[in-house]
């Protein structure tokens, strides 16, 4: 059925529904009619109060306030009667035209028609009647490109593997005359920020074709068929184009998995568009070369008829770079700055691992803008080093009022965290520790690995759970308190300790199983837990407490062991708020010599003095 016949249709529904509307409405609202005769016995009766004259028409309301209507043969004789029994008489000279009554009905037809008629355009499937999908679309041609290969590192391994794509986009006979055909779609997934729409629009540029790039929750909207309309049109105008790249940003938003209790009379409109991308996909001739690219941070949702060969042949994930792609990509960045000569781009890279693409580039910046804020002409390492603390851990609040009390037990805190960090083995080194607060956070022990990590050892995850530990037990070793300071200290620890039994097989109890699964998303971990007996759940947590108990006691020994060193080091950060790892290595060298000397390492004076050696 056309728009036309559509519009046609509802224009005649309405029209009757309208005039249906308007008979009703009068005939409920009218005046109860009255006999000529009835209506000269109240006169004469003196029960008319007034009288509104229309024509031959006659209103009348009587004394007791009710009103009544009748018709007069003859108005002028009926005029002086009224006036002689001084009755008050409105009215004109003639009926109205019949067109005012018309009107009133047609006014509201004609807005419903209005609304209606826009509400089919939405939904109409008419290329020429429809401007929702090209409103949506970018196009990218070789004459704006401004994305290429140059500008995006990182993901060495992943340009390789979209080399031959570009290929046969410039050369497709090449391809064609083998026998080949190109991957109808491939799929970027990964977290947030490692560069997947980026990679996309490199792709278009290298290739040098058209890219028409759109969101997934574009498609869908709140009137049913809108969303499938749109896929038909970006598929339409892809096909005059080709060869051509067509992009779809988050299209978890409409590939998501489809549920089998769909509405009765058919599916909802979410389900209505993945069905015609589907077919879209489908629908491709060998002589029209389309390359579906598309991104996502839930591949764990997508429907599995959208990830069969064929459509999305391909998946690509996308994760974090290495050091070496870290530093790739501070190399991009750092040619639009003004870098001072200490600046070691591979130190940065060392020092961030974990950070995405996105979270270097704002790094970058956040440097920057530190540097200009303070009137440098280069961006030094102090700027990166203070970019970073305020990525990682927040702004730094000023503005917060802390007492003595709470810094002296913030010190021990970061210092308990410290010393473990320092002397358990498998741990990795300290970068930083400060209580400055920042964020949240009042304080903070930071550590930087050598290398990028990709498998933890059982002694390097129990060193982590210690060390999680030392701030509470550096509070009650030289305090004798507890505090809420280490709320997310056991938080982390537990769900550490649940990961080595539930996950990774490393209670000897509990034995080589697994109770955990992740859910396969990149938007943070999410775990569940598989099918097992209520016996097996009380002993996966005395698993669990057993194994922070003992790490709990055997760090408190550690700490204990080197109580003079913990006081030592407290101090320190309560005069420079803030130490590296060599400041913390002078603090413990001095503490060595005080003992060997035969004195007390914990006195404060005596620390001073030997941390700040005198200059001649």
């Amino acid at each position: 059925m056309t728009l036309f016949i559509r519009t046609i249709f509802a224009i005649v529904v309405l029209a009757v529904i309208g005039g249906t509307i308007a008979v009703f409405w009068n005939i409920e609202n009218r005046l109860p009619p009255i006999s000529y005769n009835e209506f000269l016995e109240i006169l004469e009766k003196d029960e008319v109060a007034d009288v509104h004259l229309r024509g031959s028409e006659v209103s009348l309301t009587d004394s007791y306030g009710r009103e009544f209507i009748t018709y007069s043969p003859d108005v002028p004789a009926l005029v002086p009667r009224l006036l002689e029994k001084g009755v008050i008489v409105n009215g004109s000279s003639e009926n109205p035209s019949p067109l005012w009554d018309l009107a009133g009905i047609a006014v509201p037809v004609f807005l419903i028609l209005v609304v209606w008629y826009s509400m089919l355009r939405r939904g109409g499937e008419d290329e020429s009647e429809s401007q929702f999908a090209k409103d949506k679309i970018t196009r990218f041609t070789p004459q704006n490109r401004q994305v290429t290969f140059r500008d995006v590192a990182g993901v060495s391994e992943v340009k390789e593997e979209l080399l031959e794509v570009i290929d046969f986009l410039q050369r497709p006979k090449k391809y064609s005359s083998l026998g080949a055909v190109i991957p109808r779609g491939i799929l970027f997934q990964g977290p947030p920020g490692t560069g997947k729409t980026l990679l996309a629009r490199a792709i278009a540029g290298e290739s040098g074709v058209p890219f028409f790039g759109i969101s997934g929750s574009d498609f869908v909207e709140m009137f049913v068929g809108v969303g499938a309309s749109r896929v038909r049109e970006l598929f339409k105008e892809a096909k005059k184009n080709s060869p051509c790249i067509v992009f779809i940003d988050e299209i978890d938003a409409v590939g998501g998995h489809r549920s089998a209790g769909s509405a009765a009379g058919g599916q909802d409109e979410r389900g209505q568009t993945l069905n015609a991308l589907l077919v879209e996909m489908d629908g491709f001739s060998r002589d029209e070369t389309i390359i579906i690219l598309a991104a996502t941070n839930r591949p764990d949702i997508l429907d599995p008829a959208l990830l069969r060969p064929g459509r999305f042949d391909r998946q690509i994930s996308i994760l974090p770079p290495d050091v070496k792609g870290r530093f790739k990509i501070l190399q991009v960045y750092a040619q639009k700055m003004e870098l001072a000569e200490n600046v070691e781009l591979e130190k940065i890279a060392r020092s961030t691992p974990g950070f995405t693409g996105a979270e270097l580039a704002s790094l970058m910046n956040e440097a920057a803008l530190i540097a200009g804020r303070k009137g440098d002409s280069s961006v030094r390492l102090e700027h990166f080093e203070m970019a970073k603390d305020r990525i990682l851990m927040g702004v730094e609040r000023k503005g917060l009022v802390i007492s003595d009390k709470d810094r002296k037990t913030m010190a021990y805190h970061e210092a308990g965290h410290a010393i473990l960090a320092k002397f358990l083995p498998e741990t990795d080194p300290i970068h930083k520790i400060t209580i400055i607060p920042r964020g949240k956070a009042l304080g903070h022990t930071q550590q930087l690995p050598l290398a990028d990590r990709h498998a933890y050892p059982k002694e390097y995850l129990l060193s982590r759970i210690k060390i999680l530990m030392g701030g509470r037990l550096a509070e009650e070793i030289c305090l004798n308190q507890q505090t809420t300071g280490a709320e997310d200290d056991f938080r982390q620890a537990v769900e550490l300790a649940s990961k080595m039994v539930c996950k990774w097989g490393m209670s000897e109890n509990i034995g080589p199983m697994s109770y955990l699964r992740d859910d396969g998303s990149f938007l943070g971990e999410q775990l569940s837990n598989t099918a097992h007996s209520e016996k097996t759940n009380q002993e996966i947590d005395e698993e669990v407490k057993k194994l922070i108990e003992t790490c709990y006691r055997e760090a408190g020994e550690l700490l204990t062991k080197e109580k003079d060193f913990l006081i030592y080091l407290a101090n320190m950060l309560l005069v420079n708020e803030t130490l590296d790892l060599e400041e913390m290595d002078i603090v413990y060298e001095c503490t060595t010599k005080k003992r060997r000397d035969g004195i007390d390492p914990s006195a404060e004076d005596d620390g001073m003095a030997c941390f700040f050696t005198p200059t001649e």
